[in-house]
Parts: C-alpha cells; sequence; structure tokens
C-alpha cells in the first residue's frame, strides 16, 4: 500500500531497523504487558524524534512524524499510543529550550541529556482541556526549602514503567490561599515518593505500560520547575494548547496506522470484488489525507483556536471513519482468517481506543458549535 510504503521510508530514515524487528515479533508478544516495543523504541533513537538537531534529535517535521507515527501504529498499537505521550511532551518542553532564558541552566542540561542517554518522558499533564492555563492539574506543590513537595497521582499514566522522567502539570499552593499558580515539574522517574501500580485492565494496548502514578511528597528543586513567569503569564497556556495539538494529530495517526495495516492486507491478498477494495482504500487514504493537512498546516508552536479546532475537525472524522473501514476490511478478510489469526481482530479492536482519548466527542461537540459560529472554542 502507497501510503504505507512511505510512512515506512519515513520512519526507516529516522530509526533504521526498528520496523523490522518489531515485525519480527509475534504481535501478542507486541501487545503484552512487559513487551520488548519500548525498548526497542529506545535502541533505535525513537526518543529523538521531535527533539531539535542542536539537542541531538532529529528535529523531524510534523509531516514527517506523523508518517512515523502511521508506521508504527500498524505493527504495534501500544506503542504508538505509549510514545505519542513522549513525543509530544517532547515538542513542548524543547519549544521552550529554545528561547534564550526561558529555562534555568538545570533544565536546559538535562534537556541536552535526553537524546544521548535516550530518556523516555512519560506525560502527567491534564492533557484533554485547552484554554485552562495548565488545566487543573491533578497534581499539587508545597513550597519548601529548596524546591516544592508534589502530591496527586496520574492514572491511566503511558510509559509508567519505563519512563525516565515524569513531566507534570502542578498547582503550586502559596500561604495566602489565593489562587494556586500553574507551573510545569519534571521529575526523575526513581525520586523517593513516586510510585507506580496497577491501572490498566484491558489486554488490548496492555503494551503501553498504562498504569497509575502516584506522588506522595516527591521532592523537585525549584531549578526543576517551569513557572510562566510575571513577564510571560499567558506563555503556559499556549504551550498547552500547541501540546495539545500535537497529541491529537500523533493520537490519530497511530490508530489510523492499524486500521492501514488491515486495509493493506486486504489490497495484497486481492479479497473480495475489486469496487469494494478500491472503495474501502479510497476511505481509508481519505482519512490520512485529512491528517496529512494538518501535518502540512501545523508550525512550530500551534497554540491558536484555529489549529485546535482543525486538528480536532480531523480527529474526529478519522475516529468516525475507522470503525467502519476496520469493519469491511475483516470482512474481506474472511471468516478464516478471523479463526486463525486473533491479530487483525486484536488490531481492528484497538482502534476503537482513540474514541476515548480526550476531549470526548460529545463534550467537545458545543464547543465546537460555538466555534463553528464564530465564537471563541473553549474546551472545558
Amino acid at each position: 500500500m502507497r501510503s504505507l510504503d512511505a510512512a515506512r521510508s519515513v520512519c526507516e530514515r529516522f530509526h533504521p531497523g526498528l520496523l523490522k524487528e518489531l515485525d519480527q515479533i509475534p504481535y501478542a508478544e507486541r501487545e503484552r504487558p512487559g513487551s520488548p516495543v519500548i525498548d526497542l523504541f529506545r535502541i533505535h533513537g525513537g526518543v529523538g524524534l521531535l527533539i531539535p538537531e542542536s539537542y541531538g534529535g532529529h528535529g523531524a517535521s510534523p509531516l514527517d512524524a506523523l508518517r512515523v507515527q502511521l508506521a508504527l501504529g500498524a505493527l504495534s498499537p501500544s506503542l504508538v499510543a505509549a510514545v505519542s505521550m513522549h513525543h509530544f511532551t517532547a515538542a513542548m518542553l524543547y519549544s521552550l529550550a529554545v528561547k534564550d532564558g526561558r529555562l534555568t541552566p538545570a533544565q536546559t542540561e538535562l534537556l541536552h541529556r535526553i537524546v544521548p542517554e535516550q530518556q523516555v518522558m512519560a506525560s502527567g499533564w491534564a492533557e484533554g482541556r485547552t484554554a485552562q492555563n495548565i488545566l487543573k492539574p491533578a497534581v499539587t506543590a508545597r513550597p519548601v526549602e529548596g524546591g516544592f513537595l508534589l502530591s496527586g497521582a496520574k492514572k491511566p499514566c503511558s510509559l509508567s514503567r519505563s519512563m525516565s522522567l515524569l513531566t507534570a502539570s502542578i498547582a503550586i499552593h502559596g500561604e495566602d490561599g489565593g489562587d494556586p499558580e500553574l507551573a510545569l515539574a519534571i521529575v526523575p522517574a526513581r525520586a523517593p515518593g513516586m510510585s507506580v501500580h496497577p491501572f490498566w485492565g484491558n489486554d488490548l494496548l496492555a503494551g503501553a505500560e498504562s498504569e497509575e502514578v502516584r506522588l506522595e511528597d516527591v521532592f523537585v528543586p525549584a531549578d526543576m520547575v517551569v513557572r510562566a513567569g510575571a513577564d510571560d503569564p499567558t506563555r503556559l497556556d499556549d504551550l498547552q494548547s500547541a501540546g495539545f495539538v500535537w497529541f491529537e494529530m500523533l493520537i490519530s495517526a497511530g490508530y489510523a496506522g492499524g486500521a492501514a495495516a488491515l486495509v493493506e492486507q486486504v489490497l495484497a491478498r486481492g479479497r473480495g470484488p475489486a469496487e469494494e477494495r478500491a472503495a474501502l482504500a479510497v476511505d481509508m487514504e481519505a482519512a490520512l489525507a485529512l491528517l496529512e493537512g494538518v501535518a502540512t498546516g501545523t508550525g512550530e508552536e500551534p497554540g491558536d483556536e484555529e489549529s485546535v479546532a482543525r486538528v480536532l475537525v480531523a480527529r474526529y472524522a478519522v475516529q468516525s471513519a475507522l470503525p467502519d473501514i476496520v469493519g469491511r476490511a475483516l470482512e474481506l478478510l474472511g471468516g478464516l482468517e478471523f479463526i486463525n489469526n486473533p491479530a487483525s481482530a486484536q488490531a481492528a479492536a484497538a482502534t476503537r481506543a482513540l474514541a476515548f482519548h480526550p476531549p470526548s466527542r460529545i463534550g467537545a461537540a458545543e464547543p465546537l458549535l460555538a466555534y463553528f459560529g464564530g465564537g471563541p472554542l473553549v474546551l472545558a
């Protein structure tokens, strides 16, 4: 399938040998708890895809990043769901890193080590609700001498067992009892007081390590907390919105890759009448074209309302299209394929998880209607 072949070529350019090694592992092994796919991602330089070249990364364009996700999603839904969290976090943090004076020397030094040490960053952001600063963080921060004590939990938290760092949106509570200050904390995975607990109860996407991460009075030095600052109080709002666009684009591409792999099987095996195969391929390519259009129009910091609305339109359109596409693909592959190869049915079922990533289509309905009618886009 031409679009998947193009995506594989891009993935091979950035991560030579990764797809081959993934393909050699049986599907059930890739998707199980404790799967080796995240380690393979690290070994093949996956961490640096969206990190600027000045920090040792690839500095991939949005379109290239989308195609890498598409290629990975065709092989492992668990891997692509997990690494979407790392990639959108990297896109946000390094957008700050390229601005002089925005990060502390300690933060800058840490970000220079991410690629050489292949450190994976898990997301403790309250992703999914833009236009609310850092979105009512579930983690609170109490000032103490030299830094802050963090308490709270993130569940599910993908990469929970493989992460080197947790990046978390936090609410800093002062002694005056006023509104908390919103900030970002960078927390080592082995920090005292941080623990991982079982949470994910579904066999699908079990390799993504989406467990619960708890923080109980975890100390974070002040120079590992990114604060908005009086001179730029909306900067973290913009950062969150930009990360939102990255996340929705990358996660949608990952699930679309799983659907595209099933369509590719139908085409390669010549299953069903030509007009049905062609119609299936057209619908799949239309979904991919929507996502590629978003990627092509995405700038370095896509935090404006138009970018958020555009990515949501593409995400929900793809979300609506995938169940029909994978259902028709399974039907054309036939009953023996369903009986003898559970991987196809499992891959099809995994694509349904796109509907469960925030914001839900129902929750975004009224905000989108307001935006389409000329008002602001405020997702709650």
